[in-house]
């Protein structure tokens, strides 16, 4: 039974409260306990060129996420040792700003709205169950799963893309499927100690799971191949203040076959390969305040490497800095700034060259012309994310990016963006 305080801080729209339309007078706590969980959440994401990009003059944009979730501990429910079942829905709606900000005959490479893709539609986006065996020493779990959720995984709060987690998937998105676009697969996990694990997936890659409208489509067809990722990863704490730490190493191996870009002659490709890759996840807490590990300092560097035969990117580079509760009073407020390297294959800028060539085009300014994209295109970020409730944050920030596209004739520009999130 709640007490009186506890009811008041759980009422619809106390700031205290966890979500917004409150506890349901102790009902959601209790279904809780009873191994019912639900998640309803919104975020909204707008952004605005104040200066330069493709499209020069200023422009803003507007897109949206809902996701509705529920997380049964079937442990609880039906006495099934250590099981737990996902179900979430996802709508995304909404435009994008990156497509003003990059020249539309090559498009761009991060995105200033990352809410924002994956087909502006309703989607299965997670139905699955995690099983633990021998008191947690291996966990399976099977499903419709987003590979980004268990591999390459965390916490992030940059509106940029190229800051978030699961980053293979943002430059390999057509072989890596990231949240929403989920897929049957699973991964196997073998815990060896609490802070060091070592896992194993398996994606069936079907690209029809891309289209807008087939959200719900859940069978197989057709199947183009699948998709391994393998990841060790290590989750320590430091010191006495317990500063945590997420390291993970992993690489990834598609089946798939895709078009070698170095092979691009007279209209065609004349041969394709399978596609690969690697990654790198090195997370940490560097400083606490006032003892109090919720607050501080922390350094996130992430790098991907993308095979170079069919990967339009083959690497990247990021590295941001988080600072919690920065004030005494505003001890659950942040602030983030972050830079990020997208480097596009130079086959895949040779192939462009190379169609230019074909139609007897140099001229950038000519609409049938195709912009070269060679080098990298380099994203800044800089945010402040205000918890105003237990249930309602507000995110300002400032973005810059450079070279948008890698495609040098693009000018840079300069983003003003903010974002929100609400847990209802």
């Amino acid at each position: 039974m709640f007490s009186t305080v506890s009811r008041a801080d759980m009422a619809p729209l106390s700031v205290d409260s966890s979500y917004m339309f409150g506890d349901w007078g102790g009902l959601r706590s209790q279904l809780k306990d009873d191994g019912v969980d639900f998640q309803v959440n919104y975020t909204m994401e707008s952004a605005s060129n104040l200066a330069g990009g493709y499209k020069t003059s200023t422009t803003a944009r507007y897109t949206d996420q809902w996701a509705f979730g529920t997380t049964l501990d079937l442990e609880k429910l039906l006495n099934w040792d250590d099981t737990q079942f996902q179900f979430t829905v996802t709508s995304r709606n909404g435009h994008d700003l990156t497509e003003h900000i990059n020249d539309p005959r090559t498009g761009g490479l991060s995105s200033v709205e990352e809410v924002y893709g994956r087909g502006q539609t309703w989607r299965l986006t997670q139905f699955w169950m995690n099983k633990g065996f021998f008191d947690r020493l291996i966990e399976v779990k099977a499903g419709r799963v987003t590979v980004g959720e268990d591999f390459d995984s965390f916490q992030s709060n940059f509106e940029n893309l190229a800051f978030g987690s699961g980053q293979p998937g943002n430059w390999r998105g057509d072989r890596w499927f990231n949240w929403p676009v989920s897929q049957w697969g699973g991964r196997v996990k073998l815990n060896f100690t609490p802070e060091v694990f070592l896992q194993v997936g398996f994606y069936n890659q079907t690209a029809s799971n891309y289209d807008t409208g087939n959200g719900f489509r859940l069978d197989t067809s057709p199947t183009l191949g699948n998709m391994v990722p393998v990841e060790l990863g290590w989750k320590p704490v430091f010191g006495p203040e317990k500063l945590p730490g997420n390291y993970r190493m992993g690489v990834y191996y598609s089946s798939v076959n895709g078009d070698k870009y170095s092979s691009y002659r007279n209209g065609s490709y004349n041969d394709d390969a399978h596609a690969y890759g690697g990654y790198l996840l090195l997370q940490q807490q560097l400083t606490a305040m006032d003892g109090d590990n919720q607050r501080g300092l922390s350094m996130t560097v992430q790098g991907v490497m993308n095979d170079r035969r069919t990967s339009k990117t083959d690497n990247y580079q990021a590295m941001t800095f988080v600072w919690k509760g920065p004030f005494a009073a505003r001890s659950q407020d942040e602030i983030g700034m972050g830079a990020a390297r997208i480097h596009v294959n130079s086959n895949y800028g040779r192939m462009q060259h190379r169609i230019n060539e074909e139609n007897g085009e140099s001229n950038y300014h000519s609409p049938t012309y195709l912009p070269i994209q060679h080098g990298s295109e380099y994203n800044y970020e800089i945010y402040y994310n205000a918890r105003l409730t237990n249930w309602f944050s507000l995110r300002p920030n400032l973005q810059y990016v450079a070279s948008p596209g890698a495609v040098s004739e693009v000018k840079n520009a300069f983003i003003g963006g903010l974002s929100a999130n609400v847990n209802f």
